[in-house]
């Protein structure tokens, strides 16, 4: 990891059709919009589904770090995160996440250190570090062996 503090950036813009350009250095540009709950047309990414995409892939890959330290071998690793929308206190906010993480290990013997490396993942995943949401981690790990 490089010295902190790290920065990003990104360029955003509005455009005549309600839809908002992203971009940002050496990655593709990305278009999105309101989701239909809040008027926008189905079938695209919005500021909903990319703050739960943040949460998934920062789980995932706070993990990947975590088993590869740990020389955790793992087969699989698919994880379902949903976000609920409330209004809370007259504020719109996400007070809760759910991750549901399902890991298939090589080894049997290596499911209790896989439940512990998910339970550090949770707590060491900055994205989940700078959210004042709840965050419920269900965990099924298994071995095929």
């Amino acid at each position: 990891m490089k010295d902190l503090p790290h920065h990003y950036a990104i360029t955003s813009e509005l455009n005549n059709d309600g839809q908002v350009s992203l971009e940002t250095n050496n990655a593709p540009k990305m278009v999105i919009n309101a989701p239909p709950e809040f008027g926008g047309p189905a079938g695209n990414w919005s500021p909903e589904t990319l703050l739960v995409a943040s949460v998934a892939s920062c789980f995932l890959l706070t993990f990947r770090a975590l088993a590869s330290a740990s020389k955790l071998d793992w087969q699989s690793f698919l994880c379902d995160v949903s976000g609920r929308l409330d209004n809370v206190n007259k504020v719109l906010q996400f007070p809760e996440f759910t991750i549901t993480a399902n890991l298939i290990v090589d080894n049997p013997s290596d499911i209790e250190k896989a439940e512990r490396l998910l339970k550090k993942s949770e707590d060491s995943c900055l994205i989940r570090n700078s959210l004042i949401s709840k965050i419920i981690l269900e965990t099924h790990v298994c071995s095929d062996k």
